[in-house]
């Protein structure tokens, strides 16, 4: 076991800890699974994180903070070159954060977006709380600029879709899982981030730019 006080130690839990988050959940994954992957013991989670909770509001807020700068980051440089951007080009570009996180490592590369696609499916406390305030900024750049880009929209239309756009997206990047229940040899290969991006955004595009919805 490492000293609780190795400055090694808490990014050795932190990666450990992600790993079994994503592959267990939040409530599947326990301490005792964390201590032994990450060689530490429980004194050493608790120095650095203080608990459970704690634990996993630090991986989540690792990758989220730089997935939120550079989302934000690609919506300036689109709204710079192009004003009028249209759904497609606005969707594009949040996607093209999230495929520059899958391609670097420092990021923690695709463990990043299934981590997230995790959160989505498996809604916890936590998260409840700090996505909202950590993606609040994002959530607002996006839906303005798809309410301009989709006049025929009320804000509250574009809201959703933007919910479907991100839940289909960290999803499809999440793996091909689900797939598996309906074929026995499936033809989608999660593991190439381009490929779902390619595939994924005339999905997106088409369904950000259809009719208002009727409601009965």
């Amino acid at each position: 076991m490492e000293s609780v006080k190795s400055p090694d130690t808490a990014t050795r839990i932190l990666n450990a800890a992600e790993v079994l988050f994503i592959e267990h959940g939040f409530a599947g994954t326990s301490m005792r699974q964390i201590t032994a992957a990450a060689a530490v013991n429980i004194a050493a989670v608790n120095y650095y994180f203080g608990s459970k909770d704690g634990l996993f509001q630090a991986v989540f807020e690792r990758r989220a903070e730089p997935f939120a700068r550079l989302s934000l980051a690609k919506l300036t440089e689109l709204e710079a070159a192009q004003p009028a951007a249209d759904a497609m080009a606005i969707a594009k570009s949040f996607i093209a954060a999230a495929l520059e996180m899958g391609r670097n490592p420092e990021y923690g590369g695709l463990v990043f977006v299934r981590l997230l696609a995790r959160s989505y499916v498996e809604p916890n406390s936590i998260l409840k709380e700090k996505i909202p305030q950590r993606y609040g900024e994002l959530t607002r750049r996006y839906q303005a600029a798809l309410e301009r880009a989709l006049p025929h929209l009320s804000a509250a239309e574009v809201a959703w879709r933007f919910h479907f756009m991100t839940s289909a997206m960290f999803n499809a990047f999440a793996g091909n899982h689900v797939l598996r229940l309906f074929m026995a040899q499936p033809m989608v290969n999660s593991r190439d981030p381009q490929l779902v991006a390619d595939m994924l955004l005339p999905f997106i595009a088409a369904g950000l730019a259809s009719p208002a919805a009727v409601i009965a």
